[in-house]
């Protein structure tokens, strides 16, 4: 729409102001709550056809507002049927791309604070970002536990296929993901060479592994204990073998070939337990794998990119450029 374009456009153009202006300000004076709904330059389906394993041909794609708020946008989509990627062009490309899993406990994906605000705020900063929308497990897809990962492993096939369209290094795609974003973020990070769909196209060649990876207060571990209800229950199903539990905790799927990652979660966090990311980060730590890992005193669960008054945890995406900028993510 002409109008969602317009404030759009006034968005990106003060964040890319504010990145200009000198020294980065805080994260919180960076990052705003659009006052109308942010909308993307490109959408690319995942699969030519129907996505692989349906089994439920009722399935249309829906998307709700979950904000009480009129001033707030708060979007979130279920009954995923076409897994797709929302690309938010670099106003001025550097090369590196981020492939984006918003959260949502694997019921749905909540694309406004954990996406496409991202989005506009990193592409901005230079950066590609394919903000990814991916199957849910609980929604009738054969091989239910594997579904998102599939879509993940074939959205960063994909970005690399079309690298030259949006003047990107192959190399230099990343991924970052929020709540179960984060599950499926170490999940790919983690799991990027497991064969879990079978190839469609000359894409399916190329390599699923990111550059780099940021799970963001992430769903890590599928232990009763510290994960989180939800996300495990729509991901595994009732009654899950131990091996099941094991394969999709991330945690205990690290080898020396994961990539770098970037942690961070708050203490006060009471949906997903700081063990989750404590956990990964042993983990890592025990492979030799780069990793750095923030934890703040404040910050709850599901910040996003929104600001928080008193709450520590909002610095979180000037910490994470500059450990990208470290790792030759930036160029």
């Amino acid at each position: 729409m002409p109008g969602e374009r317009h404030n759009r456009g006034m968005y990106r153009r003060h964040l890319l102001a504010a990145g200009l202006a000198g020294p980065l300000l805080p994260a919180a004076a960076q990052a705003r709550v659009a006052k109308g709904p942010l909308t993307p330059d490109a959408s690319i389906r995942l699969w030519p056809g129907e996505a692989p394993g349906l089994l439920d041909p009722t399935l249309d794609d829906q998307v709700e507002n979950r904000s009480k708020d009129p001033a707030v946008i708060d979007r979130a989509m279920h009954r995923i049927r076409t897994p797709r990627m929302d690309v938010f062009r670099a106003a001025k490309p550097n090369g590196a791309a981020v492939l984006v899993m918003p959260g949502g406990g694997y019921g749905r994906v909540v694309f406004d604070k954990e996406g496409y605000e991202l989005g506009a705020w990193l592409s901005a900063r230079g950066v590609t970002v394919f903000v990814l929308m991916y199957r849910l497990p609980g929604e009738g897809w054969r091989d239910r536990s594997n579904a998102p990962l599939a879509d993940a492993q074939r959205a960063m096939r994909l970005i690399r296929a079309r690298a030259a369209e949006w003047k990107l290094d192959q190399k230099r795609v990343g991924a970052m993901g929020f709540s179960a974003g984060g599950h499926l973020c170490a999940d790919l990070a983690t799991r990027f060479a497991r064969k879990v769909y079978e190839p469609v196209d000359a894409a399916d060649a190329l390599d699923a592994r990111p550059m780099l990876a940021a799970p963001i207060y992430p769903v890590v571990s599928m232990d009763p204990a510290i994960t989180h209800a939800g996300s495990r229950n729509a991901l595994l199903g009732p009654d899950p073998t131990p091996e099941l539990e094991a394969e999709h905790s991330p945690d205990r799927q690290v080898t020396a070939a994961t990539p770098p990652c970037f942690l961070a979660h708050a203490e006060d966090d009471l949906t997903v337990p700081v063990e989750n990311s404590l956990r990964l980060r042993a983990a890592l730590r025990a492979a030799k794998v780069p990793v750095e890992m923030h934890l703040f005193e404040t910050g709850g669960h599901g910040f996003g990119m929104r600001p928080s008054a008193g709450r520590t945890a909002q610095i979180w995406p000037d910490l994470f450029l500059s450990w990208a900028k470290a790792h030759d993510f930036l160029g």
